[in-house]
């Protein structure tokens, strides 16, 4: 009789295992579903303001071509690098998702352009997968974990957590300050679906958070031949190697326990408008890492990035 219970208890422990390995690949396959040529449309409307006399803004329609190609594929960890593709010849590097299985390690954007890193518990992120996105310039924008579902025919991710202000209200906007993403990711029969609810938040020090307005966006990748998207292939050989020494600058400035703040502008000008010279005479570390150290703001190094702002 104990023999036949050890047999059963094995035989469970067996099938529970081979489950999560059948489970895990199912999300691998989920992520790099979302890698290709895309038709993109990019769709946006305010759907909701607390205070009756709140003055909606106009809706934001775009569209473009979206190569999304696989940078990094190791155990527990893929990266999906987007490039822009307008007029099927100019090609703008656009943003960055990586995936960590069960990670514990994500940043919280708080406001102002400081983001705040945290270790959650093992236990809460089981079976997660956890989404990290990055700027055109490789700088955080915001990360979130959450559980694949793979159920009635449908295959999904989604999460809730707060982010910057999206570049098409960037530099428009002042009346909040930040965007509580909703974000849901869907792979579909004819590509995928980057479905979002979104609440604009107006953040202060010591006072509780006050909504300003909410937001739907809907945003479809439309498969299409790769083919279309050569310019975007051709553009990331030509890059790639630089924009890992990026990469790896970053890495060395994530490795931190205490709140990372940026600043907005350095004489007038964002950080990926600093990067493009240096992308251009194709810099070595030394010269990335000049210039991002200029924008991280520290007790020491106050004056200099606010003279932009």
């Amino acid at each position: 009789m104990k023999k036949s219970m050890n047999t059963l208890l094995l035989g469970l422990v067996f099938f529970s295992l081979q489950a999560q390995t059948d489970k895990k690949a199912q999300d691998i396959q989920s992520i790099k579903d979302m890698c290709g040529c895309y038709k993109v449309n990019f769709k946006y409307t305010e759907t909701f303001a607390p205070e009756i006399d709140y003055e909606k803004h106009m809706d934001y329609t775009s569209g473009a071509l979206e190569w999304a190609e696989l940078i990094e594929d190791k155990s527990g960890k893929l990266s999906i690098q987007h490039l822009l593709v307008i007029n099927d010849t100019m090609v703008i590097k656009h943003w960055r998702q990586d995936w960590l299985y069960e990670n514990q390690d994500v940043f919280y954007y708080d406001k102002d352009n400081q983001w705040r890193f945290k270790t959650l518990p093992k236990d809460a992120v089981k079976g997660q997968w956890t989404q990290k996105v990055y700027q055109v310039d490789d700088s955080p924008r915001y990360s979130g974990s959450a559980t694949w579902i793979h159920a009635d025919g449908k295959h999904y991710w989604e999460n809730k957590t707060d982010s910057p202000l999206p570049r098409r209200e960037y530099s428009k906007r002042s009346d909040y300050n930040v965007m509580q993403r909703g974000n849901r990711q869907e792979i579909t029969d004819y590509g995928w679906v980057h479905e979002q609810d979104n609440d604009k938040v107006i953040r202060e020090d010591g006072a509780k958070d006050v909504l300003l307005a909410q937001e739907k966006g809907y945003n479809t990748y439309v498969k299409v031949d790769d083919a279309q998207c050569k310019a975007a292939q051709n553009w990331w050989k030509e890059n790639q190697k630089f924009w890992a020494k990026v990469r790896k600058s970053w890495d060395k400035i994530y490795d931190r326990d205490t709140p990372l703040k940026l600043a907005k502008s350095i004489d007038k000008k964002p950080l990926f408008m600093h990067m493009y010279p240096v992308e251009k005479a194709n810099g070595g570390k030394k010269e990335i890492m000049a210039v991002l150290e200029k924008f991280i703001e520290t007790e020491n190094n106050k004056t200099a990035p606010s003279e932009g702002k």
